[in-house]
């Protein structure tokens, strides 16, 4: 009987050690995961450019010939923020300008997407892309020689376009540039394209001068500027490696509110794009890193790479998928977002869908700055950001963004972690690409939005700090963490 009791006493004292250890573990489960913010205010962009011919031609990776068009190559080019090209202005305001191009940006996207689905952009000559410099089409720019010999020009890349262009002479119409307005009559390597070729055939909608017969070409953008004038082939330049032929506008007649850069290098995954252009010569790969603006002015500047070594060995990578109704995005397959350590419940594949008659899914953009979700997964990912950090002091809604925080006289805090999940590929973002400051006074803001549209897009300011690799013969997208070093 005593042995009976023992045996009992020993059983109840072990269920409860038992229950006590799973108790405390599934305690220590729940915890939130946090990461520590450090908080550095709105800084002003550096605003001397130092670009010269020489050195652009001493750093590149490698050197190859226009004789020898099929070799393959590699090239690495510095990039620079647009807001470099703004001068007198405070840190508040250029981020207020930020925030103005990036609500045109994402409604030309939108517009596009909605337009293309609806089987075309209109009657007669119209748009090849509907995006622009103004209204955000592209961030950041690099240096860039026109021609043969080649003239260098300050272009904006764009991941969301396709057509290349540069202003030409004579000028019809030219806004300032910083450079030179390019002469195409001084460049041995300058061609016109003609009405018949295959190459006008591409653009969507292609004009066509009778008396030259000449092929014409116009992109419209979605705050009303537009550029149009000849299309053409010319060899550009990137730091000694010459590919020549690549498809171009030379534009005679541009108008809007362009800023400061000669023209535009399409990065989409289109017809007419650099990337499908420039195929043989850089095996139709590249990668870009983009600094975080608010990092020291010793770190390495932002920068973008052609070729075999623009692909990381560090990234994790996620297939592309298709929209045949818009070839020029870069869709993704995004399956959830993890706070805190844990998934967000109502965060589901399905909210970010393509389906077969290309709607919804989430893109990948190097000119949209802010991320946007698709309205209910935006609110359920909000929420749960909220909900994991009650510790920090609520501020107003600022602009776009509506969970904002009053971090003035505080050098660090913890926040939870964020993690974007795609096919294959988890994303865990720095603290800096999620909570991100908005004034001089110490207000940071959730650096995220919803749309209303069924379209979602990985912004800039989630991508920055990673080396984000474009294989498009891999058919895929891979992010490299710590990439910019």
């Amino acid at each position: 009987m005593e042995s009976k009791s023992r045996n009992v006493v020993l059983l109840f004292s072990f269920t409860t050690t038992l229950f006590f250890f799973l108790s405390t573990s599934s305690s220590a489960s729940l915890q939130t995961q946090t990461q520590t913010l450090l908080l550095n205010p709105l800084t002003a962009p550096q605003t001397t450019l130092s670009w010269p011919e020489l050195e652009s031609e001493s750093l590149s990776s490698s050197t190859t010939t226009e004789t020898d068009p099929d070799s393959t190559s590699t090239a690495t080019l510095q990039l620079h923020h647009i807001d470099s090209l703004s001068f007198n202005k405070t840190p508040d305001q250029l981020f207020h300008l930020k925030l103005q191009r990036d609500a045109l940006r994402v409604d030309s996207l939108l517009s596009l997407a909605a337009a293309k689905r609806g089987g075309g952009l209109g009657l007669g000559f119209s748009s090849s892309i509907i995006s622009g410099l103004a209204s955000g089409s592209g961030e950041y720019f690099t240096r860039i020689g026109v021609g043969t010999p080649p003239k260098y020009a300050y272009m904006v890349l764009d991941t969301g376009s396709d057509v290349v262009w540069i202003q030409c002479s004579p000028c019809k119409k030219c806004y300032s540039q910083s450079d030179p307005v390019f002469n195409p009559k001084k460049s041995r390597s300058f061609n016109g394209i003609s009405c018949a070729s295959p190459l006008c055939r591409k653009l969507d909608s292609p004009g066509c001068n009778q008396q030259r017969q000449a092929c014409l070409y116009q992109v419209s953008y979605g705050d009303g500027s537009i550029t149009q004038g000849d299309f053409s082939t010319e060899t550009l330049t990137f730091r000694g490696t010459k590919v020549p032929r690549v498809a171009l506008g030379c534009g005679h007649d541009n108008e809007g509110l362009f800023v400061g850069a000669a023209g535009l290098l399409g990065l989409g995954r289109g017809r007419l794009s650099f990337p499908t252009q420039a195929g043989r010569r850089f095996n139709r790969k590249f990668s870009y890193c983009l600094v975080d603006r608010s990092a020291s002015s010793s770190s390495k500047p932002s920068s973008i790479v052609f070729g075999d070594s623009a692909v990381s060995r560090t990234a994790r990578f996620t297939p592309l998928l298709f929209n045949r109704k818009l070839d020029t995005f870069y869709y993704l397959e995004m399956l959830g977002i993890s706070v805190g350590g844990r998934r967000v419940r109502g965060v589901t594949p399905s909210l970010f869908k393509l389906d077969p008659a290309g709607n919804g899914g989430v893109i990948i953009d190097s000119g949209t700055s802010v991320t946007r979700l698709t309205r209910p997964a935006y609110l359920a990912f909000r929420d749960a950001f909220r909900a994991g950090a009650p510790n920090l002091k609520r501020a107003p809604e600022f602009s776009l963004f509506d969970t904002c925080f009053d971090l003035s006289g505080k050098t660090e805090v913890k926040v939870p972690t964020v993690v974007l999940h795609f096919r294959g590929a988890d994303v865990s973002l720095p603290a800096t690409n999620y909570l991100i400051p908005v004034d001089s006074s110490g207000t940071f803001c959730f650096a995220f939005a919803a749309t209303l549209s069924g379209l979602s897009i990985i912004g800039n300011i989630q991508q920055q700090g990673f080396r984000v690799v474009y294989d498009l013969a891999g058919s895929r997208v891979g992010f490299a963490p710590r990439g910019c070093a």
